[in-house]
């Protein structure tokens, strides 16, 4: 597929697709024409790029432990930094059900001050 029905798929940008591309994450092949064309699991890779984005892991890294992705296997130290990169990706969830736990108490006491009609925040 050609970049822009990469981006579309994907719902990354175009920029996005090219910076990858620089950084050695994804690959392409060029047509005759010198247009990127990806194979079919560059949809996946590009999600699971994104993942890991999200949960603050530097290209870097990331370019790291593609390898690993694709053939399940890895050196110890590469895999000691996984442990560390996932070890981070659960304190960050603990962190987020700890807000929701938040905005749930908050939503409920909200909810429980409409119900009795006293505006929240009180006017």
């Amino acid at each position: 597929m050609r970049i822009g029905e990469l981006a579309t798929k994907t719902g990354v940008s175009v920029r996005a697709l090219r910076y990858y591309e620089e950084q050695g994450l994804l690959a392409s092949e060029r047509s005759e024409s010198g247009q990127r064309q990806y194979g079919e699991k560059a949809a996946d890779r590009v999600q699971l790029i994104q993942q890991l984005y999200a949960a603050g892991i530097s290209s870097a890294a990331i370019l790291e432990m593609l390898p690993c992705v694709v053939t399940g296997v890895a050196s110890p130290p590469v895999l000691a930094k996984l442990r560390g990169h996932r070890s981070s990706v659960v304190k960050q969830i603990e962190e987020l059900q700890e807000t929701l736990r938040k905005l749930d108490s908050v939503i409920a006491g909200a909810h429980a001050s409409h119900a009795s009609g006293v505006p929240c925040p009180p006017a």
